[in-house]
C-alpha cells in the first residue's frame, strides 16, 4: 500500500477509541458522530474534540460556511468505530478550519477493517472543503484519522459527519471497552494486609501509620510487640504516639474480621531516616489546578477511605498550588495579607480553617501535604516561602502538615549564579529548619529546569529531600509518558529515605483546573505507567478526580501485588536490562530475593494510517534469558502474571509473553530453590 511520504514525516501521537454503534436500530437510522461521547477520542497538542465546535471553542467553519454539526479536532487525532457490518455509508465535510494558523495543514483518512477507503490528501488553510461519500457495505470497523503537524491553533473540521445505518441485527454489537481490561480479580473477603512491611521515624517525632487492610468490615486490628509510646484503634487501625528511642522495633500486625485472619512482619526504624518507601497519595494540580479548595481536598479524602484506597497503602492529601494570597488579587477569594503579625504565611479564603481541615484528614487516618516554593510566589504568582522559610515551618508544624512539595518555580530570581552550592541552598536551608521541629515532614523538591541541568537526582539526598523530580512536567499523552518513564536510568541513587520522582500518574480523569477527561493514555498506556512505576520505586501520586473513579481506574490502582513491587522493604529501582526494536525489558530485585521484571512493548513511531489503529489480538513477541541478564536467576524459576494475579508456571532459563502495543506484562521471578 503507498503511503504519502509527509504522512511518515509528521509528528505523530495516537490514541484507541472505541464507540459502540447499536445495530437494533430501525432500519436506515442516521448516527451522528457529534452525537457519540467523545470524551475517549484522541486529539493533538493539548485539545479536546468538541461536537458542534472548534477545538477553540468558535463556531465550526469551513470555506467561509459554518457548519452547526460536525466534530472540532486537532492533529493528530483518531476515533475507532464499530458498525458490525450493518452501516451502509458514511459521509461528511472536511477540512482545515478557518480560523486556523496561516500554515496549518491536515489530511483526513477513512478506513475500513485497517485498509485506507478515502483520503483527502494535504489540505492547507483557505482550501476548499472536500465531501466524504464511502460504502460501508461488510466493514466491520471504521477507522477516521486526521494527521498533520501537532501544535497550537492547528485545526481540523469532521462536519455533518454521520453514519447511515442498514440491515438492523437483534442485538446490540459488543466491543472491548476499558471494563475489557480490568485484570485483577475482584478482593476477597478475608483480610490481607497490604501496608509496606517498614516505616520510619524520628525519636521524639509525632507518629501516625494507618494499617492498609482489605476485606470486608468490620475488621479488628492487633499488633503483637508494639513498643513503649505507641498505642494501636483496634477498630481503625492506626498507631499513633511518640518512640522516644532509637532502634529497630519488630512487630507483628494482625488484621482480623469474620471471614478469617491476616499477619504481617512489620519493622519500625526509628533513627534518623523517614520516607522508607516510596510516598503514596494524591495531588490536586492535575485534577483542580488553581480552582482548588478545601471542599475538593475534603472530598478527595472522603473518596480515599470510601473506595477502600487507603486499604492499599495511598494516606497522603497533598493540597498542591492555589492555597494561599495572590497579593495584589482583586479576586477576594485570592486576595488578602500573605503573612500574619508573626511573619507566618496566611491560607487564601478557599482554606481559612487550616486547623479544621488537617484534623479532618488526620482523623481519616491520612496525611496532609502542602505545596511551596522557596521563591517569593509559587509558579502561580501566590505567595510562596522566600524570606519566611522558619516562620512557615513553624506554621507547617502548627498545621500538622506531613509533607512539603517546593517547587522551584521563582527563585531562579534570587539565584546569585548557577554554581551547584547555589542551587542546593534553598532546598538545604528548608531541610535544616524541619529538623529543627518535633513533626516528621516529607521534602518532596522539584529544582525546575536549571536545577536539573545539574542532575539532581545525584545531589537531592545530601540536601536532605526525600524525594525529587528528575523531569518536567507530565501529561497524558504517551509521547510524555514514555520519555519521561523509560529515561529514568537513576538507579545507583535511589533507595529508602531518597526516591526519584518522574511526577505523578496521569490515569484517571484529569483536567488541570479545566474540564475534566479521561485520560487520553490507552488502558494499555496505563498498565504500563503503573507497572513502570512501581518498578522505578518511584512516588505513587494521583492526580485524578478520586469522587469519579470509573471500574478501571479504580482496580488499576487497588493491586496489592503491584503496589507491594514499588513498596518492597529493600527500595531498589529497577535497570533496564533489554531494550532493541520498540522491546524494553526492566527489572528490580525484591526482599524476598525474587526479581519483578516489566516486559514493555514500547513500539515505534506510525508510518501508516492503519498503525493508529490497533485491531484486537495486535502483539508482539517478548522473551527473556535470566541467565547473566539479572543477579539471583539461575535454573528452574517460577513465573507470576502481577497484574491478574496467577502463576504462569515453572520455566528453565527463559520466559516469553505476548505484549500488546504499548503495553506491558508484570511478573514475578522465583527461584525453585
Amino acid at each position: 500500500m503507498f503511503i504519502p511520504a509527509p504522512l511518515i514525516k509528521t509528528r505523530l501521537a495516537c490514541l484507541i477509541v472505541l464507540v459502540v454503534f447499536s445495530c437494533n436500530a430501525a432500519f436506515g437510522e442516521t448516527v451522528w458522530l457529534d452525537r457519540l461521547d467523545l470524551s475517549n477520542m484522541s486529539c493533538g497538542w493539548e485539545y479536546y474534540p468538541c461536537a458542534g465546535k472548534t477545538v477553540e471553542g468558535t463556531p465550526l467553519s469551513l470555506g467561509g460556511k459554518v457548519y452547526s454539526r460536525g466534530v472540532g479536532t486537532s492533529p493528530t487525532s483518531a476515533i475507532l468505530m464499530n458498525v458490525d457490518r450493518c452501516g451502509s455509508r458514511f459521509t461528511a465535510t472536511v477540512g482545515v478550519d478557518d480560523r486556523s494558523l496561516a500554515k496549518s495543514e491536515a489530511r483526513f483518512f477513512v478506513l475500513g477493517d485497517g485498509r485506507i477507503i478515502w483520503q483527502s490528501g494535504a489540505m492547507k488553510k483557505g482550501d476548499a472543503p472536500k465531501n466524504v461519500d464511502v460504502s460501508l457495505r461488510g466493514i466491520k470497523q471504521v477507522g477516521l484519522l486526521v494527521t498533520g503537524h501537532i501544535g497550537k491553533g492547528n485545526l481540523a473540521d469532521w462536519c455533518d459527519a454521520k453514519v447511515k445505518m442498514s440491515t438492523p441485527l437483534p442485538d446490540s454489537v459488543i466491543v472491548p471497552g476499558r471494563d475489557y481490561y480490568i485484570f485483577t480479580p475482584k478482593a476477597p473477603n478475608y483480610p490481607m494486609i497490604n501496608s509496606a512491611k517498614v516505616f520510619g521515624v524520628r525519636p521524639g517525632d509525632l507518629f501516625l501509620f494507618t494499617i492498609g487492610a482489605s476485606g470486608a468490615r468490620p475488621m479488628r486490628f492487633q499488633a503483637r510487640h508494639l513498643p513503649d509510646g505507641l498505642t494501636l484503634n483496634p477498630k481503625t487501625g492506626r498507631i499513633t504516639g511518640v518512640l522516644r528511642k532509637s532502634g529497630d522495633y519488630r512487630v507483628t500486625l494482625i488484621a482480623e474480621n469474620k471471614f478469617g485472619k491476616a499477619e504481617q512482619k512489620f519493622r519500625i526504624e526509628a533513627g534518623d531516616k523517614i520516607c522508607l518507601t516510596p510516598p503514596m497519595g494524591w495531588n490536586s494540580w492535575n485534577a483542580w489546578g488553581l480552582s482548588v479548595d478545601s471542599r475538593k481536598i475534603r472530598a478527595a479524602a472522603d473518596a480515599i477511605v470510601k473506595e477502600g484506597l487507603i486499604d492499599y497503602g495511598w494516606s497522603y492529601i497533598v493540597i498542591d498550588g492555589g492555597w494561599t494570597v495572590k497579593p495584589n488579587s482583586k479576586n477576594p477569594l485570592l486576595g488578602g495579607r500573605p503573612y500574619n503579625s508573626e511573619g507566618m504565611i496566611n491560607p487564601n479564603r478557599k482554606f481559612r480553617h487550616m486547623m479544621r481541615l488537617s484534623s479532618f484528614i488526620h482523623a481519616n487516618g491520612l496525611k496532609l501535604g502542602l505545596h511551596t516554593s522557596p521563591g517569593p510566589f509559587t509558579c502561580s504568582g501566590l505567595t510562596a516561602s522566600y524570606g519566611h522559610e522558619r516562620e512557615n515551618a513553624e506554621r507547617f508544624e502548627k498545621w500538622g502538615v506531613d509533607f512539603i512539595k517546593y517547587d522551584w518555580c521563582t527563585y531562579t530570581r534570587e539565584l546569585k549564579d548557577s554554581s551547584l552550592e547555589s542551587l542546593e541552598k534553598p532546598f538545604l536551608l528548608m531541610h535544616r529548619i524541619l529538623g529543627r521541629i518535633r513533626r516528621d515532614i516529607v521534602l518532596s523538591i522539584n529544582p525546575g529546569p536549571i536545577g536539573r541541568k545539574r542532575k539532581p537526582w545525584t545531589w537531592g539526598r545530601e540536601v536532605g529531600a526525600n524525594m525529587c523530580r528528575t523531569t518536567g512536567d507530565i501529561n497524558d499523552t504517551w509521547r510524555s509518558v514514555s520519555r519521561i518513564g523509560f529515561s529514568q536510568h537513576y538507579a545507583n541513587y535511589a533507595g529508602p529515605g531518597y526516591w526519584n520522582d518522574p511526577d505523578m500518574l496521569v490515569i484517571g480523569r484529569l483536567g488541570w483546573g479545566m474540564k475534566l477527561h479521561p485520560s487520553k493514555l490507552t488502558p494499555d498506556e496505563q498498565y504500563s505507567q503503573m507497572s513502570l512505576w512501581c518498578l522505578l520505586s518511584a512516588p505513587l501520586m494521583l492526580g485524578c478526580d478520586l469522587t469519579h473513579l470509573d471500574p478501571f481506574t479504580l482496580n488499576l490502582i487497588s493491586n496489592n501485588e503491584v503496589i507491594a513491587i514499588d513498596q518492597d522493604a529493600l527500595g531498589k529501582e529497577a535497570r533496564c536490562v533489554y531494550d532493541k526494536d520498540g522491546k524494553q525489558i526492566w527489572a528490580k530485585g525484591l526482599q524476598d530475593g525474587a526479581e519483578a521484571v516489566g516486559l514493555f512493548y514500547v513500539g515505534k513511531r506510525p508510518k501508516k494510517p492503519s498503525d493508529f489503529f490497533r485491531w484486537e489480538g495486535e502483539k508482539q513477541e517478548i522473551s527473556i534469558r535470566f541467565r547473566g541478564s539479572m543477579s539471583g536467576i539461575r535454573g528452574k524459576f517460577k513465573v507470576r502474571d502481577v497484574w491478574r494475579q496467577k502463576n504462569l508456571g515453572t520455566f528453565n532459563h527463559g520466559f516469553i509473553a505476548d505484549v500488546p502495543y504499548h503495553g506491558v506484562e508484570l511478573i514475578e521471578v522465583t527461584p525453585v530453590r
